[in-house]
């Protein structure tokens, strides 16, 4: 179904969200980005699509009010990229990230 995949893409994007705050694992951020930009994007156009509106909601509000650098948001947005158009997350894994974070 078409209306299933960007509630699932947007179940990816949540559950990559929760990996990286549950490990809270030095430098994972960017591996996250990608990783759930990846799931979302696999699950079709409108897991893709949800992931796109959600990673740009985040960065923009992120921006804005956590006070982060413009790099940092341009890395963030180079991750989400990255996973949404297929690239493999590994790129961006940490070393020592335990293995149940995939």
């Amino acid at each position: 179904h078409v209306a299933v995949s960007p509630v699932q893409g947007a179940g990816d994007m949540s559950r990559a969200y929760s990996d990286m705050r549950e490990s809270n694992w030095r430098n994972s951020d960017k591996y996250f980005h990608a990783r759930g930009n990846y799931d979302a994007a696999n699950r079709g156009p409108g897991g893709r699509w949800a992931a796109r509106v959600i990673s740009n909601a985040r960065e923009n509000w992120q921006s804005g009010v956590s006070g982060r650098g413009a790099e940092d948001t341009r890395a963030d947005q180079e991750a989400n990229r990255w996973g949404r158009n297929g690239g493999d997350p590994n790129r961006y894994r940490p070393r020592g990230l335990p293995r149940r974070y995939r």
